[in-house]
């Protein structure tokens, strides 16, 4: 019955901060934007909304009960190349064995990671 995941939100609070870090920290094109309250980045198959909370009714602060895995070819690059645009990550490189993953928060709090599968799981 479901077929995949259409979009993520994610609550924000000052929506041209986060606009800017999600565009200009993450690189990320910003494809539609639906006034000041809703706005979308397009990532492979799932649009990821930046939202206003008390434009669309939703609660207020950043999403604190998940992350978002944002897949990348190389983590140690990409978290080397964030680290320089200003980015903290919460501890180094981690590797599973069968992926490796990367920390952080954007600008507003939400908790993403960086993360590469380069083996199957056992």
């Amino acid at each position: 019955m479901i077929s995949g995941v259409d979009f993520l939100t994610l609550p924000v609070q000052d929506m041209d901060r986060a606009v800017h870090f999600y565009r200009h920290t993450l690189g990320l094109t910003l494809p539609e934007t639906w006034g000041d309250t809703w706005i979308e980045f397009d990532i492979g198959d799932v649009t990821l909304a930046l939202v206003k909370p008390d434009g669309v009714l939703m609660p207020a602060g950043p999403v604190t009960t998940g992350t978002i895995a944002l897949s990348v070819p190389d983590v140690d690059a990409a978290a080397e190349a964030l680290a320089a645009k200003g980015v903290t990550f919460g501890q180094k490189v981690m590797d599973s064995g069968v992926c490796k993953m990367a920390m952080f928060t954007d600008s507003e709090g939400n908790a993403l990671m960086l993360h590469h599968r380069y083996a199957p799981e056992a």
